[in-house]
C-alpha cells in the first residue's frame, strides 16, 4: 500500500543514499498504516461491555423487565426463572456484537487501544521487520531500520549487533525527535528524511564509508 506520492518516495531515498554516502551503515524505512489489527483488543472490550449490560441487569432487572412487558409481553407477566436467564443472555449478546460492530469503525477502536499497548506493537513489529529483512544482512551488521506506524502514532529506530554495540539506544533521541517533529504538522517524508539524516550523522561518527564500500540494502522506501 503506498501512503506517500512519487516525490515523497523520492525524498526519502534520497536521504538514506546521502546518509550512506559517509558510512559503511545500511539504513532501511518502513512505514505502515498500523502495527497490528488488534482484534484482541477489540473483542475484550465487546465482553466488557456485554458484562456491564448483564451484571447493571442483575442490580436494576425491573426497568428491562417494564420496558419489555410494555412493548411485547404485556403489564402482569410473570417472568419464570428460564425467561430471565434467556433475557440476561440475549442483553449479553445484544451488547457484545454491537460494541463490535461500533469498532469496525476505525478511529474508535484505535482510540480504544491502550497508549502503552500500541507502543509495545509497533516495537515488537519493528523488531519482527527488522529480523526479517535488516538483521544481519549487512557484512559488518551496521543496519539501521526506521520504523514508522502512522495510524498508531508510533515510531522505533533498531539497530544491529555492530552499532548496538556502540551507540547507545538514547542517541537516538534527537533522530526521533526531528522526525516525529516534522510528522505532527503533517509532513511525512520530510519527518522520514529528518529522521534518516540524523541517524546517518551518528553511523558517520562510528562507522566511517571505507574505500570500496557498496551499497547492501536497498534506498527505497518500504511500505505496507
Amino acid at each position: 500500500m503506498a501512503y506517500l506520492d512519487e516525490r515523497g518516495r523520492a525524498l526519502v531515498a534520497e536521504a538514506v543514499a546521502e546518509a550512506e554516502a559517509n558510512t559503511s551503515g545500511e539504513i532501511v524505512t518502513i512505514l505502515t498504516d498500523q502495527s497490528d489489527h488488534y482484534n484482541d483488543v477489540a473483542f475484550m472490550w465487546s465482553a466488557g461491555a456485554s458484562f456491564a449490560v448483564m451484571s447493571l441487569f442483575a442490580l436494576l432487572p425491573r426497568p428491562f423487565l417494564d420496558l419489555w412487558d410494555g412493548l411485547v409481553a404485556g403489564w402482569g407477566h410473570q417472568w419464570t426463572t428460564g425467561e430471565l436467564a434467556s433475557m440476561v443472555i440475549a442483553l449479553g449478546l445484544i451488547a457484545f456484537f454491537a460494541m463490535l460492530g461500533a469498532q469496525q469503525y476505525q478511529p474508535l477502536k484505535l482510540a480504544l487501544v491502550p497508549g502503552a499497548l500500541k507502543t509495545a506493537r509497533a516495537h515488537a513489529a519493528a523488531i519482527r521487520l527488522f529480523k526479517a529483512g535488516t538483521e544481519q544482512r549487512t557484512i559488518n551488521h551496521t543496519g539501521v531500520l526506521i520504523y514508522l506506524s502512522l495510524a498508531d502514532h508510533r515510531a522505533e529506530i533498531v539497530a544491529d549487533t555492530a552499532i548496538a554495540e556502540k551507540v547507545a539506544p538514547e542517541v537516538w533521541g534527537e533522530a526521533m525527535g526531528d522526525m516525529l517533529a516534522e510528522i505532527r504538522q503533517g509532513c511525512i517524508a520530510e519527518g522520514l528524511a529528518a529522521g534518516v539524516r540524523d541517524v546517518g550523522f551518528v553511523l558517520a561518527q562510528h562507522f566511517p564509508k571505507p574505500a570500496g564500500d557498496k551499497n547492501q540494502l536497498p534506498d527505497d522506501l518500504i511500505e505496507i
